[in-house]
């Protein structure tokens, strides 16, 4: 039975996607004006486009027909200020759409650049859309979602829904959805960077091109053009009836609510017109689940169903209407000098049941009383969360984020509450004294005015000048988008200059300079040109690590080109090349601190692909060659040819030799399970050779003891003759101790004593170190 429900839904969504064809009677004519209240409809009178309240003002949009009006399904710029009533809508006789301001402003809202446009309709699915004179739509509101997907509608790979605001102002919002280029539907806070630890919801499906549809019979799915991949709703599974059949009188939309919950409605019209509503599935069961419903420093309950803030011990709302924004401290923080006298100036405010976002800068055993101890005398805690069933102590500093009460779990929260509260000064001001300042600051304000309204004025000529220069050169300086971009060979072979400058070259094939955007944009292809299984392998390899990851210490993926056997991949150009080519090839040395910097940066770029990706990455190949530089010498990772991944539950797995001589772990030889523990060997070699500026192996030492630096680095430190590694350069020695300690912990020779790469990154912070154990 479910098989066949399956077969159904594909079978449906077929069939929404035709084209719909408006009837006779409901097509808009070029020509036509709509004036404030008016509205265009669909057929069956359950749509309209036209003008919505927004705020104080009105916006043009579409909504569903009801007693109130208030269901609005997709809104026209939606962040721009509200327009007024005397605003007209002008489909003029060209085939434009027009917003037309009572200051005689213009507003282009929908055209065709390619085709002639014939004619307009609202159709019954909701969707308002342009045809030509062969009645094909070629432009539809549908391809530009803003918070809902209606029945019949697709939110393709790449794109994403936004919440409104609040009931009444539909501008962005809060949360948005993202159909991400992965396949994987995810939920974030809009103000986050879309990195792992900041999703709320995901349904965790994985593939290129997959996208997510409403069809008309209300199913919901996740699916390509050959595979449907996840159905959200209906539950085959359930014991429920479920009505896989259309009902003319049933209208379907998938809204992302301004709580940041993503849920599943119908809409069922009666014979007096208006519609009862229901919601049929919903992301998350409280608003509590996500992720920034309340702000920083506040905790979200549930109180007779619905959920409320609340702000943490010490802390007062910004705003208490809305009470969604967050609180600040209400104390005075005393000067820190660490230890006892530092204590005296706090108390420790207990709260059962409590868990955040945040990752802690220490996290250890010690008992409750030892943790809220520790935190007190700690300058840079905050807080503390104490795990009931680890006994750990996990310290953290203000602001706390995505703070929830969570009956389920066995945490205590910690938080540091100053004696001395804040208090509103008394005014010392006599009533003359007030009079002078009032006078003197309208002076001041006036001529500021005046001067502010002679540069504004300045400076918005020089705005439409650059503007309509941008505009001429095709480049509006808007950010790239985050979807991989599918490039034809004839394309990058131009970019390239047929593949004429070339960047380096490995196993799998040569790395080219290139440019887009008429050379404007400049990129690096690589070009895979080994046997076609290596080659092919290696590609998708490449596809499934970089092209899901975003991270400031990753080399970004742009685009790719399959075509045929042709298989090339498009990436950020990295102009200052190599770690190798600034370590082992530069004339002078980097400095210290920037060697710590880059150090930091490699390790931070492994963490993200280690505990942060959604499926861990194990990179298989960190070596001084597979880290770039960017423009401002920031290093970032490349190169995941030879990636591994692993399972969410898995931490290790069995694969073929892999890596580069010099920097595998010892593992790779012993056909024993690998973990992430491989690349924590490779890094440790790594920051040895950033430590010392040179190769791990030197056929050319100036002595025997010298040639593996691993082995020479481990008898310096043992001597403690650690100034050997560093001759001629003043080196904090501290610093250089505790960066030879990390390296050498890194390269033990069995995984399980090495560090993680959070512990790595702790450590050179200066946050942490191991302690020694009798």
């Amino acid at each position: 039975m479910a098989s066949i429900s399956i077969v159904f839904l594909v079978l449906s969504i077929a069939f929404v996607c035709g084209i719909a064809q408006p009837k006779q009677d409901s097509q808009i004519s070029p020509g036509t004006l709509l004036t404030y209240p008016g509205s265009w409809l669909s057929p069956s009178k359950r749509f309209a486009f036209g003008f919505h309240q927004q705020g104080s003002g009105f916006a043009v949009g579409i909504w569903l027909v009801g007693k109130d009006n208030t269901i609005i399904v997709w809104t026209e710029n939606r962040d721009d200020p509200p327009v007024t009533s005397n605003t007209t809508l002008d489909f003029t006789k060209d085939g434009k759409l027009l917003l037309r301001t009572e200051q005689g402003q213009k507003q282009l809202i929908a055209t065709s650049a390619t085709y002639p446009v014939s004619f307009a309709a609202v159709l019954d699915s909701g969707n308002f859309a342009l045809y030509d004179k062969d009645s094909k739509i070629i432009w539809q509101s549908f391809d530009y979602p803003t918070d809902t997907i209606l029945g019949g509608q697709t939110l393709f790979n790449g794109g994403q829904l936004s919440s409104s605001l609040n009931k009444s102002d539909h501008s962005t919002g809060r949360f948005h959805l993202s159909m991400q280029s992965d396949g994987n539907l995810v939920l974030y806070p809009a103000t986050s960077k879309d990195d792992v630890g900041d999703a709320y919801w995901a349904t965790y499906n994985y593939g290129l091109g997959f996208n997510l549809h409403l069809n008309s019979t209300g199913s919901l799915i996740i699916s390509n053009e050959s595979n449907l991949e996840a159905v959200l709703y209906p539950d085959f599974n359930s014991s429920s009836s479920i009505n896989l059949n259309s009902n003319r009188n049933t209208i379907y939309r998938a809204t992302l609510d301004i709580d940041g919950i993503f849920r599943l409605y119908s809409h069922t019209y009666h014979e007096n017109g208006n519609y009862s509503v229901s919601r049929l599935w919903s992301a998350l069961n409280s608003s509590c689940e996500v992720n920034g419903f309340c702000g920083f420093n506040s905790f979200c309950t549930v109180d007779n169903n619905q959920a409320v803030c609340h702000c943490l011990p010490g802390h007062d709302f910004v705003n208490p209407d809305p009470n969604i924004l967050g609180c600040e401290r209400n104390f005075s923080e005393a000067g820190c000098n660490g230890g006892k006298e530092n204590a005296a100036f706090y108390n420790i405010s207990t709260v059962e049941n409590m868990t955040w976002g945040d990752t802690p800068y220490f996290d250890e055993k010690m008992s409750m009383e030892d943790c809220s101890s520790s935190c007190l005398e700690d300058c840079n805690c905050g807080a503390a969360l104490f795990d009931h069933d680890y006994n750990s102590c996990q310290k953290q500093n203000f602001p706390l984020r995505y703070v929830r009460r969570d009956e389920k779990k066995g945490y205590t929260a910690l938080l540091k509450v100053g004696l001395n509260q804040k208090k509103p000064q008394p005014s010392v001001f006599s009533k003359i004294a007030t009079v002078q300042i009032v006078l003197i600051t309208s002076g001041f304000t006036i001529l500021s005015c005046v001067a502010l309204a002679t540069f504004g004025r300045f400076i918005l000529k020089i705005r439409v000048l650059t503007y309509k220069r941008l505009l001429k050169n095709g480049n509006l300086g808007l950010p790239e988008e985050v979807t991989l971009r599918l490039f034809t060979y004839n394309e990058l072979k131009r970019a390239t200059n047929g593949f004429k400058e070339e960047l380096g070259k490995g196993s799998f094939g040569a790395v080219y300079k290139g440019g887009l955007n008429k050379g404007k944009k400049l990129v690096a292809v690589k070009r895979l040109e080994k046997l076609v299984e290596e080659g092919e392998r290696e590609f998708r390899a490449e596809m499934r690590a970089i092209g899901r990851t975003h991270h400031r210490n990753l080399v970004r993926l742009l685009g790719f080109c399959a075509e045929g056997t042709k298989r090339l991949l498009v990436y950020e150009f990295m102009s200052n090349g190599s770690l190798a080519d600034l370590l082992f090839g530069a004339i002078w040395r980097p400095d210290w601190n920037e060697r710590l910097r880059i150090a930091l940066d490699v390790a931070r770029g492994i963490l993200y692909l280690h505990e942060e990706c959604e499926a861990p990455i194990i990179h298989c190949d960190i070596k001084p060659r597979n880290i770039l530089m960017d423009d401002c010498w920031n290093a970032k990772i490349s190169d995941f040819g030879l990636a591994k991944f692993l399972m969410s539950d898995q931490t290790r797995t069995f694969t073929g030799a892999r890596g580069t001589r010099g920097y595998v772990a010892p593992e790779w030889h012993k056909n024993i399970p690998i973990s992430v523990k491989v690349d924590v060997y490779s890094y440790g070699i790594v920051l040895l050779e950033i430590v010392c500026c040179r190769k791990n192996i030197d056929v050319n030492a100036s002595a025997a003891e010298e040639i593996v630096l691993s082995s020479w680095v481990y008898k310096c430190f043992a001597a403690r003759d650690l100034y050997r590694l560093v001759i001629g350069e003043e080196v904090d020695m501290m610093s250089l101790e505790k960066m030879v300690k990390v390296g050498l912990w890194c390269i033990q020779e069995e995984p399980a004593l090495r560090p993680s790469m959070r512990s790595v990154i702790l450590m050179l912070e200066g946050k942490w170190m191991p302690v020694k154990r009798k």
